[in-house]
């Protein structure tokens, strides 16, 4: 299953990426001439109009291959003789398409999980919460004079208050209760615990409003990685490739489905914004030469960019082969 999982990952994410580049292509009348899945030799292929649509036998990779993408062409829909808005919307809706799949499989994901409400669910035995008389279906109005609207706001109220107790305000049967609840450091949990968990609603527009905060909030953990692995804070030994994504699949399938969903979003998001970084062969590197080209003019040929980007795809090649070789040390051979 672990198998099936990343292969499913890697190649709806891949095909997510390509789409984008193709439909944005379609609708600026490019001339595509293949769509393929996946790298190496083809294993089924089948010529439809003027694109050839191909699934390749290694499912790393994948590309939508334009006229005159990396080369000089005189075809008239070739994409090197497209305005530069158009040939920018090309380059960029790869990754804007893997972004829209991570915010949507985080909707997904809020809605199936629910959102939290501030109503009380569950209250453990022997708990804080328990001993001050809080109960279920009592919903918090108020803690230590701070209105609570949503159960983030009572994590903050009584998960990092320096206070020994806290006073709460509930709502129980159309009326208003007061209680105290001796607060408990929970050291595993780095906040105060007083034992009570929310009721979780269903609510579609809740969730798609949780689905793009979270993605908000996953997109700026990503740049603060990426800004610690340029100033050194995190070494590039930490990178992971095809290998370590198997093995995050895995502890993500004994967790349950919905941790699948999550890594395929985490993933997502990593495929959008690593694509979109200004180096050759990546999107963001053919779209830092497009505006080269619009102070330069034509200085710098498509056959000279094809060979540049040709050299970035050595490297990122070289450091796939990097990060594969050590995922294998650090997850294969401790296996053995």
């Amino acid at each position: 299953m672990t198998i099936i999982y990343a292969l499913i990952i890697f190649c709806l994410l891949i095909f997510v990426h390509e789409l984008g580049h193709f439909m944005v292509a379609k609708a600026c009348g490019v001339k595509v001439n293949e769509f393929a899945i996946g790298m190496g030799p083809a294993i089924f292929s089948r010529q439809k109009g003027e694109t050839k649509y191909s699934v390749r036998v290694f499912p790393i990779g994948g590309y939508c291959a334009m006229e005159g993408e990396d080369e000089d062409s005189d075809e008239p829909r070739a994409l090197n003789n497209q305005p530069a808005w158009q040939r920018a919307c090309i380059l960029a809706a790869g990754s804007v398409m893997n972004f829209i799949t991570c915010v949507i499989l985080l909707i997904i994901i809020a809605f199936c999980v629910g959102t939290a409400t501030t109503t009380i669910d569950t209250v453990a035995e022997n708990s804080p919460a328990e001993k001050a008389g809080i109960v279920s279906g009592d919903v918090v109005l108020n803690v230590d004079g701070q209105d609570i609207d949503e159960w983030d706001d009572l994590i903050q109220a009584i998960g990092y208050s320096k206070a020994e107790n806290a006073e709460i305000t509930v709502e129980r049967d159309g009326k208003k209760e007061v209680v105290t609840a001796e607060l408990e450091y929970d050291k595993e949990a780095g906040r105060n615990l007083i034992g009570i968990s929310p009721v979780m609603e269903h609510n579609f527009l809740k969730s798609i409003s949780g689905g793009v905060r979270n993605t908000g909030a996953m997109t700026v953990m990503m740049y603060q990685v990426l800004k610690q692995l340029f100033t050194g804070e995190v070494a590039v030994s930490e990178l992971s490739g095809p290998v370590g994504i198997v093995y995050a699949t895995n502890e993500a399938a004994k967790s349950g489905i919905m941790y699948v969903i999550y890594l395929a979003a985490l993933l997502s998001l990593n495929l959008a914004i690593i694509n979109m970084l200004p180096f050759p062969a990546l999107d963001g590197g053919r779209l830092l030469f497009l505006v080269i080209r619009l102070f330069t003019g034509k200085r710098v040929s498509d056959e000279t960019e094809g060979k540049i980007h040709f050299i970035g795809i050595c490297l990122l090649f070289a450091l796939m082969i990097y990060v594969t070789f050590n995922d294998v040390i650090k997850f294969i051979i401790p296996i053995f």
